[in-house]
């Protein structure tokens, strides 16, 4: 390996542990500064620690390795992905953000699920929780699989070792530093994204000098490859679509929307977040083409197609300074997503069990404490999950991605606009929607007809209304939140 890239990805090892150790003197005093910050990320930090977030290793290497196996008929997720988020800050933020903090401060997904429906019972607050902690380490697996295949392809290590070297680094500022920590370093990771996804197509595409001899290039190896249409039937162009739907159930990215400074500042977010999203998704989708048309026209081999952002960058087209920046931006999608998984499990593992059915006294220095073994605990079993060396990294998260959706989508949404939604309704969807999934998955096997995520939110969505309008409508303290709510929503602009 050469030097400069060993020291830029020094560098940015250095960087990221700087950042958890600043945080860890500015916010991790109480559960709720470790948790969510205090709730005071600017708009910039939010929606760059969202989009960091959200996009992890998938981005490039997975949205990559599937564009230069279908072409552009694997653009449609890219178009359904963009229509979620955008949906999602322009449903789900703003109430999220107010919501949380007038039913009794809430600062997990679970918690808010059992304040918003004054759920004694707590089977919510469990149900919930236990989602996140099965669905979230088969999600973190998938980043560490991508970081596996980062150490392997790029500088020719174990696969294992890059296992653990991944794990390593992202447990120790996320266990150091909390939610402050990620934030600062998703948004950090973020701005390594943007520059990356703009580089990598740039200098590949310079390679062939106009877009018709790109063109000429691919339509020698598929003249399909440039159709979006090619191959593409009603059922499938809804499933790439239905990637969309999965961003209104997924914690560790809404989890941003309730820790952003005020409701006033989500349009702001909105706008950078969007942003940010278009312009790499563009970069992903550019990378995985003409790194086909690159490889192929200089009879370079590829044995693993999601590794052709790190063939472009570190073996072929730069010097190996920027080189080791650019594998540092592979480093900080894996990084970026991995952490705020690690943070939401370890919340709901200390905030939804610990607290709740262990210690419900426990002191918050004692929580935070807990909070930190969690993380740990979790990685380890993550790390676990992701040996087999023959897992894809898109495979992984659509199966994440699907059940998070299906389960917790409808859930979200509903809460934050209906107020004759009732716990039951709450409990029956979340149970449905993650039920239906599964099933289609291991046991129907219809992947390949229907992304589950459409039948399984689909379900939830029917169980919520039926079983809400089947039981006791809400009491009246409950109805009294709601309208609060609406109050304050309409006050700010957000109504």
């Amino acid at each position: 390996m050469e030097f400069g890239t060993i020291f830029s990805l020094c560098l940015y090892f250095a960087l990221m542990l700087g950042i958890g150790f600043y945080a860890f003197r500015k916010s991790t005093d109480d559960v709720s500064g470790y948790m969510l910050g205090g709730r005071k990320l600017g708009p910039a930090v939010t929606s760059l620690s969202a989009g960091a977030s959200d996009m992890s290793g998938w981005m490039l290497m997975g949205l990559p390795g599937a564009m230069f196996l279908g072409g552009m008929s694997e653009a449609w997720i890219a178009i359904g992905l963009l229509i979620g988020a955008l949906a999602n800050y322009l449903i789900v933020a703003p109430r999220l953000r107010v919501y949380t903090e007038r039913a009794s401060d809430a600062i997990t997904i679970p918690d808010y699920f059992e304040k918003r429906f004054e759920d004694r019972s707590r089977i919510l607050r469990v149900l919930s929780s236990v989602v996140i902690v099965i669905f979230f380490t088969l999600y973190m697996s998938s980043g560490v699989v991508a970081g596996g295949k980062l150490f392997r392809d790029a500088f020719g290590l174990d696969y294992t070792w890059g296992l653990w070297i991944t794990a390593g680094v992202v447990v120790s500022y996320t266990m150091i530093g909390g939610f402050m920590a990620v934030s600062m370093t998703d948004f950090v990771q973020g701005c390594i994204m943007f520059v990356a996804l703009i580089l990598v197509p740039v200098v590949a595409f310079t390679e062939f000098g106009s877009i018709a001899e790109l063109n000429t290039q691919l339509n020698a190896i598929d003249p399909t490859l440039t159709d979006m249409f090619a191959g593409v039937t009603v059922l499938s162009a809804i499933s790439l679509l239905a990637w969309g739907l999965g961003y209104f159930g997924q914690p560790h990215i809404i989890v941003r929307f309730m820790a952003i400074r005020s409701v006033r500042d989500v349009p702001a977010a909105r706008n950078i977040g969007m942003s940010w999203m278009l312009v790499t998704i563009i970069g992903a989708l550019a990378t995985g083409l003409i790194g086909l048309a690159y490889v192929t026209a200089n009879d370079i081999p590829l044995e693993d197609p999601e590794s052709v952002f790190i063939v472009l960058s570190s073996q072929i087209l730069f010097h190996p300074l920027v080189g080791g920046f650019l594998l540092a931006a592979i480093l900080a999608a894996i990084m970026s997503t991995i952490s705020s998984q690690l943070l939401v499990s370890s919340s709901s593992l200390t905030e939804d069990f610990y607290k709740m059915f262990v210690r419900r006294d426990a002191s918050q220095k004692e929580l935070v404490t807990v909070g930190r073994i969690s993380v740990v605990l979790v990685s380890l079993v993550a790390v676990a999950l992701a040996y087999d060396e023959d897992s894809t990294v898109l495979g992984i998260v659509s199966n994440a991605w699907a059940g998070f959706g299906a389960a917790f989508g409808p859930v979200i949404i509903a809460s934050l606009y209906w107020k004759r939604m009732t716990r039951e309704g709450a409990i029956a969807g979340m149970v449905t929607g993650a039920a239906v999934v599964l099933l289609w998955i291991y046991v129907f096997q219809l992947s390949g007809v229907m992304y589950e995520i459409v039948p399984g939110f689909i379900a939830c969505t029917l169980a919520i209304i039926g079983v809400s309008l089947a039981t006791k409508p809400p009491a009246a303290e409950i109805e009294q939140t709601f309208d609060t709510v609406e109050t304050e929503l309409q006050e700010a602009g957000q109504g």
